[in-house]
Protein backbone atom coordinates (compact mmCIF):
# COMPACT_ATOMS: atom_id res chain seq x y z
CA UNK A 1 0.00 0.00 0.00
CA UNK A 2 1.48 3.31 -1.10
CA UNK A 3 0.78 6.54 0.80
CA UNK A 4 1.61 10.03 -0.47
CA UNK A 5 1.34 13.08 1.77
CA UNK A 6 0.97 16.17 -0.41
CA UNK A 7 1.19 18.97 2.18
CA UNK A 8 2.63 17.74 5.44
CA UNK A 9 4.20 20.86 6.90
CA UNK A 10 1.19 22.51 8.50
CA UNK A 11 0.30 19.35 10.44
CA UNK A 12 3.73 18.28 11.68
CA UNK A 13 5.64 21.59 11.52
CA UNK A 14 8.99 21.03 13.25
CA UNK A 15 7.77 19.34 16.44
CA UNK A 16 5.74 16.28 15.40
CA UNK A 17 6.17 13.28 13.10
CA UNK A 18 4.23 10.72 11.09
CA UNK A 19 5.67 7.73 12.96
CA UNK A 20 2.22 6.22 13.39
CA UNK A 21 1.98 5.80 9.61
CA UNK A 22 5.02 3.50 9.65
CA UNK A 23 2.85 0.95 11.46
CA UNK A 24 0.66 0.93 8.34
CA UNK A 25 3.23 0.88 5.53
CA UNK A 26 6.86 1.73 4.80
CA UNK A 27 5.94 2.99 1.34
CA UNK A 28 5.38 6.62 2.30
CA UNK A 29 6.35 9.69 0.29
CA UNK A 30 6.11 13.02 2.08
CA UNK A 31 6.03 16.49 0.54
CA UNK A 32 5.97 19.65 2.64
CA UNK A 33 3.86 21.44 0.04
CA UNK A 34 2.54 20.66 -3.44
CA UNK A 35 1.67 23.12 -6.19
CA UNK A 36 -1.48 22.39 -8.25
CA UNK A 37 0.51 21.54 -11.38
CA UNK A 38 2.44 18.84 -9.48
CA UNK A 39 -0.49 17.07 -7.78
CA UNK A 40 -1.16 14.37 -10.40
CA UNK A 41 2.49 13.44 -10.89
CA UNK A 42 3.08 13.20 -7.16
CA UNK A 43 0.03 11.05 -6.56
CA UNK A 44 1.10 8.67 -9.34
CA UNK A 45 -0.11 5.16 -8.52
CA UNK A 46 -0.66 5.80 -4.82
CA UNK A 47 -3.51 3.98 -3.07
CA UNK A 48 -3.83 6.63 -0.38
CA UNK A 49 -3.16 10.34 -0.30
CA UNK A 50 -3.18 12.62 2.73
CA UNK A 51 -3.83 16.33 2.37
CA UNK A 52 -4.50 19.44 4.38
CA UNK A 53 -5.49 22.23 2.01
CA UNK A 54 -4.31 20.88 -1.36
CA UNK A 55 -7.18 21.05 -3.85
CA UNK A 56 -8.15 17.67 -5.31
CA UNK A 57 -10.33 18.22 -8.38
CA UNK A 58 -12.24 15.93 -10.71
CA UNK A 59 -9.62 16.43 -13.44
CA UNK A 60 -6.87 15.32 -11.07
CA UNK A 61 -8.83 12.32 -9.81
CA UNK A 62 -9.53 11.11 -13.34
CA UNK A 63 -5.79 10.83 -13.89
CA UNK A 64 -5.20 8.78 -10.72
CA UNK A 65 -7.25 5.58 -11.20
CA UNK A 66 -5.42 3.66 -8.47
CA UNK A 67 -6.51 6.08 -5.74
CA UNK A 68 -8.82 4.50 -3.19
CA UNK A 69 -8.63 6.77 -0.16
CA UNK A 70 -8.13 10.48 0.67
CA UNK A 71 -7.33 11.38 4.25
CA UNK A 72 -7.71 15.00 5.33
CA UNK A 73 -5.66 16.68 8.05
CA UNK A 74 -8.66 18.86 8.89
CA UNK A 75 -12.35 18.88 9.69
CA UNK A 76 -13.33 20.79 6.54
CA UNK A 77 -13.45 18.89 3.25
CA UNK A 78 -14.40 21.51 0.64
CA UNK A 79 -10.99 21.04 -1.05
CA UNK A 80 -12.02 17.63 -2.44
CA UNK A 81 -14.50 16.89 -5.25
CA UNK A 82 -16.79 14.72 -3.15
CA UNK A 83 -19.24 13.98 -5.95
CA UNK A 84 -16.53 12.32 -8.03
CA UNK A 85 -15.33 10.38 -4.99
CA UNK A 86 -18.85 9.15 -4.23
CA UNK A 87 -19.36 8.03 -7.82
CA UNK A 88 -16.04 6.15 -7.88
CA UNK A 89 -16.09 4.70 -4.36
CA UNK A 90 -13.12 6.71 -3.13
CA UNK A 91 -13.28 7.05 0.65
CA UNK A 92 -12.67 10.56 1.99
CA UNK A 93 -12.11 10.72 5.74
CA UNK A 94 -11.81 13.92 7.74
CA UNK A 95 -11.05 14.49 11.44
CA UNK A 96 -13.97 16.03 13.30
CA UNK A 97 -13.56 17.48 16.76
CA UNK A 98 -9.78 17.42 17.13
CA UNK A 99 -9.48 21.20 17.63
CA UNK A 100 -12.68 21.92 19.55
CA UNK A 101 -11.00 23.19 22.70
CA UNK A 102 -8.25 25.05 20.84
CA UNK A 103 -10.65 26.98 18.59
CA UNK A 104 -12.92 27.84 21.52
CA UNK A 105 -9.83 29.01 23.40
CA UNK A 106 -8.82 31.40 20.60
CA UNK A 107 -12.41 32.62 20.33
CA UNK A 108 -12.28 33.71 23.94
CA UNK A 109 -8.75 35.05 23.53
CA UNK A 110 -10.23 37.53 21.07
CA UNK A 111 -13.20 38.27 23.31
CA UNK A 112 -11.03 38.86 26.38
CA UNK A 113 -8.61 40.99 24.40
CA UNK A 114 -11.44 43.30 23.39
CA UNK A 115 -12.96 43.32 26.88
CA UNK A 116 -9.81 44.72 28.51
CA UNK A 117 -8.00 45.94 25.37
CA UNK A 118 -4.99 43.91 26.47
CA UNK A 119 -3.00 44.36 23.27
CA UNK A 120 -3.64 48.12 23.18
CA UNK A 121 -2.66 48.66 26.82
CA UNK A 122 0.49 46.57 26.46
CA UNK A 123 1.52 48.54 23.36
CA UNK A 124 0.93 51.88 25.08
CA UNK A 125 2.81 50.86 28.23
CA UNK A 126 5.82 50.02 26.07
CA UNK A 127 5.42 53.37 24.32
CA UNK A 128 5.82 55.11 27.69
CA UNK A 129 2.28 56.28 28.33
CA UNK A 130 2.09 54.71 31.80
CA UNK A 131 5.51 56.11 32.68
CA UNK A 132 4.24 59.57 31.75
CA UNK A 133 0.91 59.20 33.59
CA UNK A 134 0.12 61.39 36.61
CA UNK A 135 -1.73 58.68 38.57
CA UNK A 136 -0.96 55.09 39.52
CA UNK A 137 -3.06 53.59 36.70
CA UNK A 138 -3.49 54.27 33.04
CA UNK A 139 -6.50 52.86 31.21
CA UNK A 140 -8.79 53.21 28.24
CA UNK A 141 -12.32 53.86 29.57
CA UNK A 142 -13.82 51.53 26.96
CA UNK A 143 -12.75 48.42 28.91
CA UNK A 144 -15.68 46.33 30.01
CA UNK A 145 -16.62 43.15 31.87
CA UNK A 146 -18.28 40.21 30.20
CA UNK A 147 -20.71 39.58 33.07
CA UNK A 148 -24.26 40.12 31.83
CA UNK A 149 -23.24 40.72 28.21
CA UNK A 150 -24.98 38.79 25.43
CA UNK A 151 -22.91 36.47 23.27
CA UNK A 152 -24.46 35.50 19.95
CA UNK A 153 -23.26 32.15 18.59
CA UNK A 154 -23.94 31.37 14.94
CA UNK A 155 -23.97 27.59 14.54
CA UNK A 156 -24.04 25.03 17.32
CA UNK A 157 -21.56 22.26 16.56
CA UNK A 158 -18.93 20.98 18.98
CA UNK A 159 -16.86 24.18 18.96
CA UNK A 160 -19.88 26.40 19.46
CA UNK A 161 -21.06 24.25 22.37
CA UNK A 162 -17.65 24.62 24.02
CA UNK A 163 -17.77 28.39 23.48
CA UNK A 164 -21.18 28.44 25.15
CA UNK A 165 -19.79 26.52 28.14
CA UNK A 166 -16.97 29.03 28.53
CA UNK A 167 -19.44 31.92 28.25
CA UNK A 168 -21.46 30.45 31.09
CA UNK A 169 -18.37 30.61 33.31
CA UNK A 170 -18.34 34.39 32.73
CA UNK A 171 -22.07 34.61 33.51
CA UNK A 172 -22.84 35.80 30.01
CA UNK A 173 -26.21 35.47 28.34
CA UNK A 174 -26.03 33.30 25.22
CA UNK A 175 -28.27 33.37 22.17
CA UNK A 176 -27.78 30.80 19.44
CA UNK A 177 -28.84 30.64 15.81
CA UNK A 178 -28.72 27.11 14.41
CA UNK A 179 -30.60 25.19 11.74
CA UNK A 180 -30.89 22.38 14.28
CA UNK A 181 -32.45 23.13 17.65
CA UNK A 182 -31.19 21.41 20.80
CA UNK A 183 -33.91 21.77 23.45
CA UNK A 184 -31.70 20.06 26.02
CA UNK A 185 -29.32 23.04 25.91
CA UNK A 186 -32.01 25.64 26.57
CA UNK A 187 -31.58 27.28 29.97
CA UNK A 188 -32.09 30.52 31.81
CA UNK A 189 -28.97 31.90 30.14
CA UNK A 190 -29.02 30.13 26.74
CA UNK A 191 -31.77 30.48 24.17
CA UNK A 192 -32.18 29.54 20.51
CA UNK A 193 -33.35 32.47 18.40
CA UNK A 194 -33.69 33.45 14.76
CA UNK A 195 -30.80 35.18 13.01
CA UNK A 196 -32.32 38.66 13.12
CA UNK A 197 -32.89 38.41 16.86
CA UNK A 198 -29.31 37.27 17.38
CA UNK A 199 -27.97 40.20 15.37
CA UNK A 200 -30.10 42.68 17.28
CA UNK A 201 -29.46 41.41 20.83
CA UNK A 202 -25.78 40.40 20.80
CA UNK A 203 -22.96 42.50 22.21
CA UNK A 204 -20.51 40.00 20.71
CA UNK A 205 -21.15 37.68 17.75
CA UNK A 206 -18.98 34.64 17.08
CA UNK A 207 -19.22 32.50 13.95
CA UNK A 208 -19.02 28.69 14.05
CA UNK A 209 -20.54 27.42 10.80
CA UNK A 210 -18.98 25.73 7.76
CA UNK A 211 -18.53 27.66 4.53
CA UNK A 212 -21.30 26.61 2.18
CA UNK A 213 -23.27 28.51 -0.44
CA UNK A 214 -25.85 29.30 2.25
CA UNK A 215 -23.29 30.77 4.64
CA UNK A 216 -21.10 32.65 2.15
CA UNK A 217 -21.03 36.35 3.16
CA UNK A 218 -23.60 35.62 5.85
CA UNK A 219 -22.27 38.67 7.67
CA UNK A 220 -22.83 41.34 5.04
CA UNK A 221 -23.94 44.98 5.03
CA UNK A 222 -27.56 44.11 5.74
CA UNK A 223 -26.62 41.85 8.66
CA UNK A 224 -24.24 44.45 10.11
CA UNK A 225 -26.95 47.13 9.90
CA UNK A 226 -29.12 44.99 12.20
CA UNK A 227 -26.38 44.65 14.83
CA UNK A 228 -26.05 46.73 17.94
CA UNK A 229 -23.85 49.77 17.57
CA UNK A 230 -20.34 48.98 18.82
CA UNK A 231 -20.85 45.21 18.65
CA UNK A 232 -17.81 42.96 18.32
CA UNK A 233 -17.46 40.28 15.65
CA UNK A 234 -15.35 37.10 16.02
CA UNK A 235 -14.63 34.69 13.17
CA UNK A 236 -12.58 31.55 13.75
CA UNK A 237 -14.53 29.51 11.17
CA UNK A 238 -13.98 30.39 7.50
CA UNK A 239 -13.09 33.74 5.96
CA UNK A 240 -15.76 33.60 3.27
CA UNK A 241 -18.54 33.72 5.85
CA UNK A 242 -18.07 37.48 6.12
CA UNK A 243 -18.13 40.21 3.50
CA UNK A 244 -14.66 41.55 4.24
CA UNK A 245 -15.20 44.98 2.69
CA UNK A 246 -18.47 45.42 4.59
CA UNK A 247 -16.81 44.46 7.88
CA UNK A 248 -13.87 46.79 7.22
CA UNK A 249 -16.25 49.66 6.46
CA UNK A 250 -18.22 48.97 9.65
CA UNK A 251 -15.02 48.99 11.71
CA UNK A 252 -13.84 52.23 10.18
CA UNK A 253 -17.21 53.92 10.73
CA UNK A 254 -17.46 52.73 14.34
CA UNK A 255 -20.57 50.62 13.72
CA UNK A 256 -18.46 47.66 14.87
CA UNK A 257 -16.23 48.29 17.86
CA UNK A 258 -13.87 45.48 16.95
CA UNK A 259 -13.32 42.30 14.99
CA UNK A 260 -11.20 39.30 15.91
CA UNK A 261 -10.44 37.22 12.83
CA UNK A 262 -8.38 34.04 12.48
CA UNK A 263 -9.38 33.44 8.87
CA UNK A 264 -9.72 35.39 5.63
CA UNK A 265 -11.40 34.64 2.32
CA UNK A 266 -8.03 34.17 0.59
CA UNK A 267 -5.14 32.69 2.58
CA UNK A 268 -2.42 33.74 3.06
CA UNK A 269 -4.10 37.14 3.41
CA UNK A 270 -3.74 39.38 0.38
CA UNK A 271 -1.90 42.69 0.83
CA UNK A 272 -4.97 44.42 -0.62
CA UNK A 273 -7.36 42.98 1.98
CA UNK A 274 -9.26 45.95 3.47
CA UNK A 275 -9.20 44.38 6.92
CA UNK A 276 -5.44 44.94 7.17
CA UNK A 277 -5.98 48.68 7.51
CA UNK A 278 -9.36 48.64 9.27
CA UNK A 279 -9.67 50.11 12.76
CA UNK A 280 -9.74 47.79 15.79
CA UNK A 281 -9.25 44.67 13.71
CA UNK A 282 -7.16 41.91 15.30
CA UNK A 283 -6.06 39.27 12.80
CA UNK A 284 -4.24 36.02 13.52
CA UNK A 285 -2.88 33.82 10.69
CA UNK A 286 -5.27 30.82 10.87
CA UNK A 287 -3.79 29.47 14.10
CA UNK A 288 -6.85 28.31 16.05
CA UNK A 289 -6.35 24.67 15.09
CA UNK A 290 -2.59 24.58 15.34
CA UNK A 291 -1.51 24.14 18.96
CA UNK A 292 0.69 21.08 19.44
CA UNK A 293 -1.90 19.11 21.38
CA UNK A 294 -4.53 19.55 18.66
CA UNK A 295 -2.12 18.67 15.85
CA UNK A 296 -0.97 15.53 17.69
CA UNK A 297 -4.60 14.53 18.11
CA UNK A 298 -5.20 15.26 14.42
CA UNK A 299 -2.35 13.04 13.23
CA UNK A 300 -3.45 10.25 15.54
CA UNK A 301 -6.99 10.23 14.15
CA UNK A 302 -5.71 10.36 10.55
CA UNK A 303 -3.74 7.17 11.29
CA UNK A 304 -6.77 5.57 12.96
CA UNK A 305 -8.91 6.47 9.94
CA UNK A 306 -6.51 4.67 7.61
CA UNK A 307 -6.41 1.58 9.84
CA UNK A 308 -10.22 1.47 9.88
CA UNK A 309 -10.25 1.75 6.09
CA UNK A 310 -7.78 -1.14 5.81
CA UNK A 311 -10.10 -3.28 7.91
CA UNK A 312 -13.01 -2.49 5.57
CA UNK A 313 -14.77 -0.30 8.14
CA UNK A 314 -14.11 3.30 7.03
CA UNK A 315 -14.76 5.94 9.66
CA UNK A 316 -15.37 9.68 9.32
CA UNK A 317 -16.13 9.10 5.63
CA UNK A 318 -17.65 12.28 4.17
CA UNK A 319 -18.01 10.80 0.66
CA UNK A 320 -20.85 8.38 1.14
Amino acid sequence: MKIVILDSYTAVSTDLSFDCLKEITRDITIYDRTQPQDVVARIGNADIILINKTQITKDMLEQCPNLKYIGIFATGFNMVDLEYCKEHNIVVSNVPGYSTHAVAQLTFSFILNFAFLVDKHNKEVHEGKWVENDTFCYYDPRITELYGKTLGIVGFGNIAKQVARIASAFDMNVVVYSRTKYPEYESENLHFVDMDTLLQKSDIITLHVPLFKETEKLINRDAIAKMKDAAILINTARGGIIDEQAVADALNSGKLAGAGLDVTAVEPILPTNPLLTAKNCVITPHIAWSCREARARLIGVVCDNIKAFQKGRPQNNVAK
